[in-house]
């Protein structure tokens, strides 16, 4: 550890996922000259120099500084961006954390030199918004204090919750991971169905953007389950019950868990391709 009571965090990698975390610590006050971010082109990484980030082109210049290294390159890529830093990372070890998808922490480890404190976090795209919900899991290296640090970091960026088996990191995916594509293609329907209606576009667009989001909100401050939520608006023979019957007709509810195992299974499926 640094000698500050906060820890050096390097992102190896400053994509779109790395720069939602890079702005959601800066923005709640973390000492821009305790980041580092690294990328294959100097030029663009200005920016987050600019914020007073330490930046530049040399991984094991950031690994060396890292209490806290960010894995936030692509999958396909992974492998070869970490054997490269291997000695580096054995030296420091520094609590490992990746963003990738599929990359399990047993290859990471070894990919690393091996003997490592490993967290693998499946966040999704809100985090750019610090509306983020993100899973994670710590192999068996990862201390409380290594929990707490990683739990803390995400947090910054939205929610932060753990599951207990690496296997779950697929039902997140499931869940979170590629949950905001689900609702942006309801919040495409109902603004197709709104002008079908003859609302003018934007009229449909803002109406129900600003419903998806009062309804999350209410939900998130709610004590009641959204079952209940949804009970209490939807009056006997009224126009909302009218609307809920024709999503259950269709099967609403069994094309919503059929599409959920879809994409927990690609996910396995993406998984094994990566295995080392």
């Amino acid at each position: 550890m640094t000698k500050s009571t906060q820890p050096t965090v390097a992102f190896i990698g400053a994509g779109n996922m790395a720069r939602a975390i890079i702005g959601g610590l800066l923005d709640n006050g973390y000492p821009a000259n305790l980041i580092w971010a690294t990328g294959t082109r100097a030029e663009k990484l200005a920016d987050l120099e600019a914020r007073g980030l330490n930046t530049g082109t040399n991984n094991d210049a950031a690994v060396l500084a890292a209490d806290i290294l960010i894995l936030a390159v692509k999958p396909q890529i992974m492998k070869q961006v970490c054997e490269p830093m291997r000695a580096t990372v054995q030296q420091r070890r520094p609590l490992i954390v990746s963003v990738a998808a599929g990359i399990g922490c047993d290859s990471l480890d070894q990919w690393l030199g091996g003997s490592h404190a490993v967290v693998r976090c499946m966040p999704n795209t809100p985090s750019q918004v610090q509306s983020g919900a993100s899973g994670l899991y710590g192999n068996e290296r990862v201390s409380d204090e290594q929990k707490a640090q990683a739990e803390s970091l995400m947090s910054h960026v939205g929610l932060a919750l753990w599951v207990e088996r690496e296997e779950l990191l697929h039902a997140v995916t499931a869940v979170s991971g590629s949950g905001p594509a689900y609702y942006f293609l309801f919040m495409e329907a109902m603004m197709a169905a709104g002008e079908k209606l003859g609302l003018g576009a934007d009229t449909a667009r803002r109406l129900t953007l600003q419903t998806a989001l009062g309804a999350a909100r209410m939900a998130s401050a709610s004590e009641l389950d959204p079952a209940e939520l949804r009970r209490n608006v939807t009056s006997p023979k009224g126009t909302t019950e009218q609307a809920i019957l024709s999503f259950q007709a269709a099967g609403l509810e069994k094309i919503v868990e059929e599409a959920m195992q879809a994409c927990a299974q690609r996910s396995r499926e993406l998984a094994e391709q990566l295995r080392d």
